[in-house]
């Protein structure tokens, strides 16, 4: 597995994401990584990220799922098209559909690892599968409609 994630070659105009952009000093910083045809995430929930005592809050378990999904994405396109990651014209993908289901109460104070599996590339459009699991234990399993932003997308 690289020690460098997809998000650390994302351009400063698309680094700022709340989920995943390492340029939001507020955000979750989620970090994906390939590991064999499976990409992987891995999160810790703090004590604020609290649904009811002793159980994460299912929204940040579906922004997890979202952003682990979207670089995912960006992974696999670029993989596709026989590129480098941050190679020339950058490859950024945001959501154009997510489905989250709830499998069973994800505990929270431990650490979460997201596995994901590209299903299909169409053209800009990547379909990811993502399964949240703490402890082994698969928690929530996710699909992302993951679209290529233009060009000249996040451009002021």
């Amino acid at each position: 597995m690289s020690d460098k994630a997809i998000q650390d070659s994302y351009p400063e105009n698309l680094a700022h994401c709340y989920g995943c952009g390492r340029l939001n000093a507020q955000g979750h910083h989620v970090r994906t990584f390939w590991d064999g045809d499976e990409t992987v995430s891995r999160f810790t929930p703090q004590p604020w990220h609290i649904a009811v005592p002793g159980f994460v809050y299912g929204g940040l378990i579906a922004s997890l799922v979202d952003c682990h999904s979207t670089g995912s994405a960006a992974m696999a396109a670029y993989r596709a098209a026989g590129r480098a990651p941050g190679s020339e014209p950058p490859l950024r993908f945001v959501t154009g559909s997510l489905h989250v289901d709830y499998l069973k109460p994800t505990p929270l104070g431990g650490e979460l690892t997201l596995r994901g599996r590209i299903k299909e590339i169409k053209g800009r459009k990547i379909v990811i599968e993502s399964t949240v699991y703490a402890d082994g234990v698969a928690t929530a399993r996710g699909e992302v409609v993951a679209l290529q932003m233009p060009d000249n997308f996040g451009q002021s």
